[in-house]
């Protein structure tokens, strides 16, 4: 299939994004090919970003919101069959690309059915097969014409395992200010200008907010004893608004606390310190040019499973980047509420090490930093006319 000419009918797009990270993605891509392709049509699984840029969702993302071995083994039979039922419609009517946005998990075997049937098929966000399961690399020759990088050295590595790719930077690079307006973030939010503030995120998945929001609560507790004058804002996605604020009372709740519905870059923004479960917020945080104390917990034995795959010794995106311990990361056994207090109250306490780590973000948004629309839109083209 190539590229519709002009008077035919307008390029089709079928894109699935699993989570909401995956729907910003999406969404940024979306507007570099409606400015490439002003009349496409863009349709399958996604959220209300990609909505807003004219996505027909067949199914929201939050079907696919789901991580950990055991987490995913609940809702298997759901997320198979609707696989299963995306890949017969898309063969009875295919696209003239489809593109999965990262959840490799759910669009890589997908992908390697419809390339199979002659449909052009890209990958955005390389698998962090430069972290744990390089054998995945396999499975991206086989089901992928061309993978988009959000990392700079991802295409050199891809292309050693004969993987066509094109580094596009990563979008958050240029969403985000170079220079958060931290300010006017805390007065938008109604923060005080002389008050420490500690950003709360833990996660937007179901699991996540089970395994982390009371963890934090927790902590947060254990600061605002400390230090009585300490505020603490926690964003939510809005779908998990009502999720965290009963995990929040089940904790106990904290004063001086703020549950925010989005505002999540504002919230990056305002404070001083994010106590963050790992994932794409902690490459937003980074962003945001904020030290950040990184955490995660997931069921044991998904943990046991997970483990031995790894293939570095950091999971948080700002310490992979960086290439050291830049921010500490407490996982598991060592997430306990007195260590993750402990390990926000030393940002704190260390105004020349929070002036250090932020000049190393300062140098990481550089680099990231690209035209992802349009250089997503080149790639996209030229898999189209091949």
């Amino acid at each position: 299939m190539s590229t519709p000419s002009a008077g035919a009918r307008p390029l089709r797009v079928a894109l699935v994004a699993g989570e909401p990270s995956g729907d910003l993605l999406a969404a940024l891509l979306l507007r570099g090919l409606r400015a490439r392709w002003p009349e496409v049509q863009a349709f399958g699984i996604g959220g209300p970003r990609m909505q807003a840029e004219g996505f027909d969702p067949w199914w929201s993302y939050e079907k696919l919101a789901v991580r950990g071995y055991v987490e995913v083994l609940r809702h298997y039979r759901e997320i198979v069959g609707i696989r299963n039922q995306l890949r017969e419609r898309l063969l009875a009517d295919p696209p003239d690309v489809f593109i999965g946005v990262d959840a490799p998990d759910f669009n890589l075997d997908l992908e390697a059915t419809l390339r199979a049937a002659g449909v052009k098929t890209v990958h955005f966000v390389c698998p962090s097969i430069w972290a744990w399961r390089m054998k995945r690399v396999e499975k991206l020759r086989l089901a992928c014409d061309h993978v988009l990088c959000i990392f700079p050295f991802e295409p050199e590595l891809l292309a050693r395992h004969g993987v066509p790719a094109s580094y596009v930077g990563h979008p958050l690079a240029a969403v985000m200010p170079t220079q958060p307006d931290r300010a006017g973030a805390r007065a938008g939010l109604g923060l005080p200008n002389d008050a420490p503030v500690v950003a709360l995120l833990p996660g937007s998945r179901n699991s996540e907010i089970e395994q982390m929001a009371g963890l934090f609560i927790a902590a947060a507790r254990l600061l605002r004893a400390q230090r009585p004058d300490i505020r603490f804002v926690l964003p939510s996605v809005p779908h998990q608004l009502a999720r965290i604020r009963a995990a929040v009372a089940g904790a106990g709740g904290v004063e001086g606390l703020a549950l925010l519905e989005g505002r999540s870059h504002e919230a990056l923004a305002a404070c001083d310190v994010a106590l963050i479960a790992s994932g794409t917020a902690t490459l937003e945080a980074a962003l945001a040019k904020r030290p950040m104390v990184i955490s995660y917990r997931v069921n044991w034995l998904s943990y046991l499973l997970m483990k031995p795959r790894h293939l570095q010794p950091w999971i948080g995106l700002p310490n992979i980047l960086c290439g050291e311990f830049v921010v500490p990361e407490l996982l598991q056994a060592r997430a306990q509420p007195e260590a993750l207090a402990a390990a926000v109250r030393d940002w704190l306490d260390s105004p020349e090490r929070m002036t250090a780590v932020q000049a190393r973000f300062e140098a990481l948004h550089q680099q990231l930093h690209r035209d992802t629309a349009t250089l997503a839109a080149d790639a996209i083209q030229k898999v189209l006319a091949a």
